[in-house]
């Protein structure tokens, strides 16, 4: 099985190889590569706002620092392809749809060459209904209008660059959330079924921790263009970190990912740049991955001040990627989009029941109390429809992949799919293009445990991860085979 698996490696090794330096070799038939990128502010104009990211309703006052969109327009001559990250903790689709198919009339841009994403810092302004939190109706307005025009002005800086990439690692920030305890330990959720195996978050340094439920994915990957004397236009980056948080509660703050693209534009000596260069983090499979060492349990540290070391940690290992990056001044743009269907996971009639009488018994909302809370999810849920659509995309850059999720995805699948893809390296952006709740295993939804209790943010039925991941697989298939 190794040996073919090796074997399968090597073939399309040759056949992207051949395809690139025939494609290099054709530059001026096919074409000068172009890029251009563009960051524009996110941040409300008026405040308060309901900030999303917590079960329980959350008033920000101010922002701590800016919350952006930033973007990126590549073009081979005859593809262009749109870029857009986004400092939110989940965009529903209906917003994304809109700013693309307003692109599409400014630029010419097809609405299924554009990828826009979430990064999902907890302290953003709700966009998306989750739990308690209430959607900001004017908010998403101006968002709309905001994600378009970014990705119009980087379209409108297109100028002649080369194109690179690279994947660095960085194994200090990214642990496994999702436990298992030793014997003893009480489980809890809040339908009572007690069934789950796995803890979500256990208490740091515990003397029932007994190992994670899985692994992480260390590597950051990046992908990189710049002008032709030389200038950095661009660095899009990517790392499996749900996010970092340490941000006041009546605070917004684009957490560690805004934080990195500062400190990569110094790091690259890409600071006052004209037009600005534009640093890029976007989130990779980080569903059951986040920020705490579990295992030994960590300091306090001030507000923001985590945001910050773990920015210039991964910065300094982007740098070091960056630092081996090949630049290639033409390669093949390829972009495929699908649609796949999901099933939902829908209360049962004794579910609505039981729901019900929580709620009646729970007073006023807001709710507090965890059972009170997924009742009231419970009864949301009863409305939804038997499937949903969910939008899935694969993109080649020469010989790198690019696939998208719309879901907090968990780390194996990301694994999976770098284990198999024929393009290399590869990397997935997930919570893009709509927000479809959290995508566990069939193994992990066995174990249980908040990732997979029933919800607005997971409701996906059990077959939702295998389809989505061989469907994206199969997209890259196809990207990889087309000259």
């Amino acid at each position: 099985m190794k040996e073919q698996t090796l074997a399968r490696a090597i073939a399309y090794s040759g056949v992207l190889l051949a395809i690139v330096s025939g494609a290099v070799a054709d530059d001026r038939a096919q074409g000068t590569f172009r890029a251009g990128a563009f960051a524009i502010d996110i941040t409300p104009e008026k405040f308060p706002v309901e900030s999303a990211g917590s079960m329980t309703p959350r008033l920000a006052e101010m922002a701590h620092d800016p919350l952006h969109a930033r973007c990126l327009v590549l073009d081979d001559g005859k593809t262009k392809i749109a870029f857009a990250i986004c400092d939110s903790c989940m965009i529903p689709r209906e917003i994304y749809d809109a700013a693309k198919k307003a692109v599409e009339r400014e630029t010419g841009i097809p609405t299924e060459n554009i990828l826009t994403s979430a990064t999902h810092t907890h302290t953003a302004v709700t966009a998306t209904p989750t739990f308690q939190s209430k959607v900001e109706v004017e908010y998403c307005e101006l968002l709309t209008a905001r994600i378009a025009e970014g990705i119009t002005q980087a379209a409108a800086q297109l100028e002649p660059a080369r194109i690179g990439w690279a994947v660095g690692g960085n194994p200090r920030q990214v642990y496994n959330r999702r436990w298992y305890m030793r014997d003893g330990y009480e489980y809890e959720d809040p339908f009572d079924r007690g069934t789950d195996l796995v803890r979500m978050n256990p208490p740091r340094g515990n003397s029932k921790l007994l190992r994670p439920s899985g692994p992480i994915d260390p590597e950051v990957s990046i992908l990189c263009a710049q002008a032709l004397d030389g200038r950095p236009i661009a660095l899009l980056a990517n790392y499996s970190l749900h996010y970092v948080g340490g941000v006041p509660s009546k605070s917004l703050s684009a957490d560690y990912f805004g934080e990195f693209a500062r400190q990569i534009a110094h790091r690259v000596g890409a600071s006052d740049t004209e037009p600005a260069f534009v640093g890029m983090m976007s989130n990779g499979t980080s569903g059951n991955i986040n920020n705490i060492n579990f295992f030994e349990g960590s300091k306090s540290q001030p507000p923001f001040e985590q945001i910050r070391l773990v920015a210039a940690d991964v910065a300094n290992s982007a740098l070091a990627a960056y630092e081996r990056v090949e630049y290639h001044d033409w390669v093949p743009l390829k972009m495929l989009e699908t649609e796949v269907e999901l099933g939902v996971r829908k209360p049962t009639n004794d579910d609505i029941a039981r729901a019900r009488e929580t709620l009646a018994a729970a007073g006023e909302r807001p709710y507090r109390d965890r059972r009170a809370i997924y009742a009231q999810e419970t009864i949301h849920l009863a409305d939804y429809p038997d499937t949903v659509k969910a939008k899935l995309q694969a993109i080649r850059i020469g010989t790198l992949g690019i696939v998208t999720t719309p879901c907090e995805t968990f780390v194996e699948t990301g694994l999976e799919i770098k284990s198999k893809s024929p393009l290399s390296p590869t990397f997935t952006i997930e919570l893009a293009n709509g927000y479809n709740g959290y995508l566990p295993t069939p193994e992990h939804h066995a174990l249980g445990g908040y990732e997979t209790w029933r919800a607005k943010s997971s409701y996906l039925t059990l077959d939702a991860e295998p389809k989505i991941r061989s469907t994206l697989l199969g997209l890259l298939e196809e990207v990889a085979a087309q000259p």
